[in-house]
């Protein structure tokens, strides 16, 4: 399994290989394949996708009795948000020569999976948060127990409509799809993430450090961003070796993701982050800024950019732009 830092997580401001691609903003993005160039416009990209992936999760959690239940999945999932993950899936299918509407089903259920994620998170028995996305968070709206329902009943949503809605592709596909998703989001995966990220709060913190940080994030975030990307490429027909190289640039995009997140919780305000900033400081959790500081956090999440970016070299550059910028985005993102 590829590991995107191993023998290598304190050495991290060596340079690596020249990258071949020229980053300027993340909405106007240039790449860079054996010196041709071509303008990618990723605000225009991300503004069309986010408008077709919030009308589809609309459709696929209608407003049904039990009412409290749907409004508190609703409440959550249709409250924004940068809906990356369902566009690193789109994208990653579209990269290896599908289409859309084959990996929709698939992207809305990240999506519910990531809600859940987050009203379980701000939980007064997990991270203890009032706030998200600018608004007052599901379990302050609908009470605690109905939020832990509401969750499970995305997680069970989510399966359903990958099985049920998915057209275009084989039966085999789809329960690869499936199986991969369930792995990632399960007890080896975001599962374990969460449970070590809430052990390394507190005052003893004896066996924690680098390592300690990068499983935490990469079975968090980047377990997340690596089941989107290899939905993606397995409904679009991606070859065994394109599926890897996929995974390993979700890793380094999601760890990528976790390290700005660090961050941006000790740079930005609660009005700017729309969560409330300097909470990791408060609870004595591991943070990369806590353990190497600003600026080796800002040289690092470089790093991982680069490294994410060199996946996708051989790839098609029109299809690849919209991943090679979203890792640019996600470098520079301000919330």
């Amino acid at each position: 399994m590829f590991h995107p830092l191993k023998g290598k997580i304190k050495s991290f401001l060596f340079p690596s290989a020249e990258s071949r691609f020229i980053c300027y903003s993340p909405v106007s993005y240039r790449t860079n394949f054996d010196g041709d160039r071509t303008k990618f416009d990723l605000k225009a990209y991300m503004l069309q996708k986010i408008n077709v992936v919030n009308k589809a999760l609309d459709a696929a959690v209608p407003l049904r009795n039990p009412t409290k239940i749907h409004e508190a999945m609703r409440y959550s999932l249709l409250s924004g948000g940068k809906r990356i993950c369902p566009i690193v899936c789109i994208a990653s299918c579209e990269l290896v020569g599908g289409n859309e509407s084959i990996a929709m089903p698939s992207a809305c259920a990240l999506e519910m999976v990531h809600a859940m994620c987050l009203m379980h998170d701000d939980l007064p028995c997990m991270d203890n948060d009032d706030l998200r996305r600018g608004m007052p968070s599901n379990h302050k709206v609908f009470g605690e127990y109905v939020t832990v329902l509401a969750g499970s009943a995305l997680i069970s949503r989510a399966f359903e409509h990958i099985a049920t809605t998915t057209v275009g592709v084989t039966p085999e596909k789809i329960l690869r799809v499936i199986g991969e998703f369930a792995r990632l989001i399960g007890p080896e995966g975001v599962v374990a993430g969460q449970v070590a990220d809430l052990k390394s709060g507190g005052q003893d913190q004896s066996d924690t450090g680098l390592e300690k940080l990068e499983y935490i994030h990469l079975h968090k975030t980047a377990a997340a961003l690596e089941a989107s990307a290899i939905a993606g490429a397995i409904l679009g027909g991606a070859s065994d070796e394109e599926i890897e190289r996929l995974r390993k640039y979700s890793r380094c995009a999601g760890l990528l993701f976790q390290v700005m997140d660090d961050i941006l919780d000790v740079t930005k305000s609660s009005q700017e982050l729309g969560k409330t900033a300097g909470k990791d400081l408060l609870a004595n959790k591991l943070t990369y800024p806590k353990l190497i500081g600003i600026e080796k956090s800002r040289e690092f999440a470089e790093k991982l950019k680069r490294e994410a970016q060199e996946q996708l070299i051989g790839f098609d550059p029109e299809k690849a732009a919209p991943l090679i910028a979203m890792a640019n985005y996600i470098s520079h993102r301000k919330k």
